[in-house]
């Protein structure tokens, strides 16, 4: 949720990401309720461009550390006992971060998944979530990708066999149920 992904003119523009922020605001807020941590990863590239690799043959450079493109996006509530992943080079939320050993610490075994592109950085890191075992809920309400078409033949392959598709609303029911002590 990162300005290079959202704000008009980006250079990694989705399409609708935007309005995934008051979408997002409420699934972490149930979550947050429902005592259930919520984490943000920030893709972060080095001034010097050389992390980037074989990356800037397909994409635009984006996400550069210091610079605002990498800040997240205004309007998007960040709460003081939220974690980040701020060491993200790679369209993987887990290549070469402790996101994985973080998840395990706190002894999630499973993600719900919001945010941007579908089609590149939550596809890559949804299929690796499922390699480590996690059961994964994509909220499809919540991601966005840079084109439509993109966004749901990513939806159709991811939920073939990586994860499932939720709601927004349905996830909150279901953070609900958690902090009710429900099922």
């Amino acid at each position: 949720m990162q300005r290079d992904f959202l704000e008009p003119g980006a250079p990694a523009e989705t399409v609708g990401g935007l309005a995934l922020v008051p979408r997002i605001n409420r699934l972490t807020a149930a979550a947050r309720s429902a005592g259930v941590p919520v984490i943000f990863t920030h893709e972060r590239h080095r001034p010097d461009l050389s992390d980037f690799g074989i990356e800037l043959e397909y994409e635009a450079i984006h996400c550069i550390e210091g610079t605002p493109g990498a800040e997240l996006v205004a309007g998007l509530t960040v709460a003081p006992g939220d974690y980040h992943i701020t060491s993200k080079r790679r369209y993987d939320a887990f290549e070469g971060t402790d996101l994985d050993g973080l998840l395990r610490m706190l002894g999630v075994r499973q993600l719900v998944v919001a945010g941007v592109c579908t089609d590149v950085c939550v596809s890559a890191t949804v299929q690796r979530a499922r390699n480590l075992n996690y059961r994964v809920f994509l909220v499809e309400d919540g991601v966005a990708a840079t084109s439509l078409e993109r966004h749901r033949a990513a939806l159709l392959c991811l939920s073939h066999v990586f994860c499932r598709l939720t709601t927004v609303a349905d996830a909150e029911r279901a953070f609900g149920a958690a902090a009710a002590g429900r099922p």
